[in-house]
């Protein structure tokens, strides 16, 4: 039975027939609508700034203006609408670039629908997303990328334990995984988090692996 306040989702995609099927898995969940659709990224944003949903599930690659370039004007115009990218194995090289614009998390096309629906509230609960799985082929993809982004300086000074748990984060690995390579409690590993974040001015999880890839600090960790 649906609730009162369901999690409004914005769904943007250029084919139709995948946007149907995408709002006939959303509109079977019990606390998830579909406030409306787009066809490219420009379309996307507008189509946000109208109806103010709470997610906005964005293809990659659309014709015109793509998901990247849709995920940049959300972004700009400040609605505080969350964007969750939809992408396959083979597009991984954009997603990069969807997450410097600012994207909270992505998922694969082939998505059951149970876990579409669980990373939606994921975003909408304001975490990022990153399956590991997803992540070690999203690094790939940035490895092997003809032109990588160029390396910055790192302009806060930061320890060596929170070093080693930006470049274990940047690896894909969770808390609890952090906290089992570090040899730390996982609250310990919550608190660098959080403080990282804070030191270096970031939003989110997402935010922070996009930094660590920037500054050079996606290497190995500098140890105990």
């Amino acid at each position: 039975m649906p609730i009162a306040n369901p999690i409004t989702v914005l769904v943007a995609d250029d084919q139709s027939v995948v946007r149907a099927g995408l709002r006939v898995v959303l509109d079977a969940a019990p606390d998830i609508a579909v406030a409306g659709e787009a066809a490219n990224g420009a379309e996307a944003a507008v189509r946000a700034a109208e109806l103010r949903p709470d997610v906005v599930l964005m293809d990659v690659q659309m014709p015109g203006c793509d998901g990247i370039e849709g995920v940049r004007r959300i972004v700009a115009a400040r609605l505080g609408v969350r964007v969750l990218m939809v992408t396959t194995f083979d597009l991984d090289k954009y997603v990069f670039d969807a997450l410097r614009a600012g994207a909270s998390g992505f998922v694969l096309k082939d998505i059951e629908p149970e876990e579409l629906c669980a990373a939606i509230r994921t975003v909408h609960a304001g975490h990022s997303l990153l399956a590991p799985e997803v992540t070690g082929r999203l690094i790939d993809a940035f490895v092997q990328a003809p032109a990588p982004v160029p390396v910055q300086a790192v302009s806060v000074p930061l320890t060596g334990r929170e070093r080693d748990v930006i470049a274990l984060v940047a690896r894909g690995m969770s808390n609890a995984e952090v906290a089992a390579e570090l040899f730390v409690a996982e609250s310990t590993v919550k608190t660098h988090v959080s403080s990282l974040l804070l030191k270096l001015g970031l939003r989110d999880r997402v935010q922070l692996v996009v930094h660590a890839f920037e500054t050079g600090l996606a290497g190995r960790p500098a140890g105990p």
